[in-house]
C-alpha cells in the first residue's frame, strides 16, 4: 500500500530556489544555482538557471526562497509547481 504523496506522483524533480520575478499573475520566476568542479582545469564554476513555476495563491515575493517540483506542462514556459515557501524575504 502507497502512503507518501511522492511515490503516487512517481519521481520528480525538485529544486530549491530564489524567486526574481513575481510580475506574471500565478507565475514566478526562480533562480537555482549550482556549483561544480571543471574536469580538466579543476576550476569551481557557478551556474544559474532560470524556471518559470506555477504559484495559484500568488503568495511569493521577489527574494522568497522556494521548493519547486516538475509538472506537467502548464504553458509554453512553465514546467514546474510552487511545493512550499522555505524563507520568505525581508522586505
Amino acid at each position: 500500500m502507497i502512503n507518501e504523496q511522492s511515490d503516487i506522483r512517481g519521481s520528480r524533480k525538485n529544486r530549491v530556489g530564489t524567486v526574481i520575478s513575481d510580475a506574471m499573475e500565478k507565475t514566478i520566476v526562480v533562480q537555482c544555482q549550482r556549483s561544480y568542479r571543471h574536469p580538466l582545469y579543476q576550476k569551481v564554476i557557478k551556474t544559474a538557471t532560470k524556471f518559470y513555476a506555477h504559484d495559484e495563491k500568488n503568495e511569493c515575493k521577489k527574494g522568497d526562497v522556494v521548493k519547486i517540483t516538475s509538472t506537467r506542462p502548464l504553458s509554453k514556459l512553465k514546467r514546474w509547481r510552487l511545493v512550499e515557501v522555505v524563507k520568505k524575504s525581508e522586505e
